[in-house]
């Protein structure tokens, strides 16, 4: 093995991978996005050439050189990796709580469309069932049989369900956050719209007499549901409200800060659509008894707020961020 020459054909791999380690050494300094992959490339490079030299030249001062290099990238990507996992979990734990205490009084309008929508839409159906075909799609409204609520689901697949009920959900939460670039139109359209279906089918099972059975089936996974689609909700209203009022600064920028501060929600209401669509596709079509269900939903219900009180007991303490 010609080491002159092995040297100087990756000599520029390693002096590159060694400047990136330089910078993250740097305190409070970490690896931009861009240069993320080039790292992992460069550690992964070096390191095929450290067995090389490992296997023909161990005792080579290249090769304790190298072994050197490939040490310090190791370490890096472990703090690095680790200063992410650190900020992920203070994100979720305490920034996301905080956030949606900030933003609270848009969260709650999300949830007042939605109770306006599910009224309207319970005493129109209450008035005339005839209308729930006017509410839901024709196909659907013909669907619904009241009797059979309470029938086991039989082979529906449960993951397969809980994955498209999740994705569904989600879609929803993302079309109201998106909605914010409408001024905020789109996303006070689908928190009535929604609030209308869920009205319109509390009514038809009412008259039936199935009441019980109806929100037993639908709390459990709802309660998580509804709160995370009230959160994307409020995250769209919020855009559309600083476009309108931009305060002190130029509206454009205003309404770029608060989408980014908007995706910021949205984010954090994704763990709670996983956990519902686990709920919805496992729980929620089990033979478990009705009275079972009501406390599984009144579980979730208090988990939730265990969850937003401690996190917002800790960054109360901190810095508030400002409407």
């Amino acid at each position: 093995m010609n080491i002159s020459r092995f040297i100087r054909e990756h000599k520029s791999q390693w002096t590159e991978l060694e400047q990136l380690l330089i910078q993250l050494s740097k305190r409070k300094s970490s690896l931009q996005a861009s240069h993320v992959n080039r790292f992992t490339e460069l550690y992964k490079v070096a390191s095929a050439h450290l067995a090389t030299l490992q296997t023909h030249m161990p005792t080579d001062e290249t090769t304790l050189y190298l072994n050197h290099l490939v040490s310090q990238a190791h370490n890096a990507m472990y703090k690095e990796n680790n200063k992410s996992s650190k900020q992920m979990k203070e994100f979720f734990l305490h920034y996301f709580p905080s956030l949606i205490r900030v933003r609270s009084l848009f969260v709650g309008f999300a949830l007042f469309l939605f109770l306006l929508g599910g009224m309207l839409g319970f005493l129109s159906v209450w008035n005339d069932p005839l209308n729930l075909s006017m509410i839901m799609p024709g196909a659907m409204a013909d669907s619904i049989d009241p009797s059979k609520t309470a029938d086991p689901r039989g082979d529906l697949h449960s993951p397969l369900v809980s994955t498209a009920i999740m994705t569904n959900n989600i879609r929803v939460a993302v079309l109201a956050f998106i909605s914010g670039v409408t001024l905020g139109i789109g996303t006070i359209y689908l928190m009535i719209s929604n609030g209308l279906i869920v009205g319109a089918l509390a009514a038809v099972f009412m008259q039936s007499g199935k009441s019980y059975v109806f929100w037993a089936y639908i709390l459990p996974h709802g309660i998580i549901e509804l709160t995370a689609i009230f959160i994307a909700g409020g995250a769209g209203l919020y855009m559309g409200y600083r476009f309108f009022v931009p305060g002190p600064y130029p509206r454009k920028l205003r309404f770029l800060e608060s989408a980014k501060e908007s995706a910021q929600l949205l984010i954090g209401t994704i763990p709670l659509f996983i956990i519902a669509g686990i709920i919805e596709g496992y729980i929620t079509p089990s033979t478990m008894s009705l009275e079972v269900k009501y406390l599984i939903a009144g579980v979730t219900l208090l988990l939730l707020a265990l969850y937003y009180g401690y996190g917002i007991s800790r960054r109360s303490k901190q810095k508030q961020l400002t409407l």
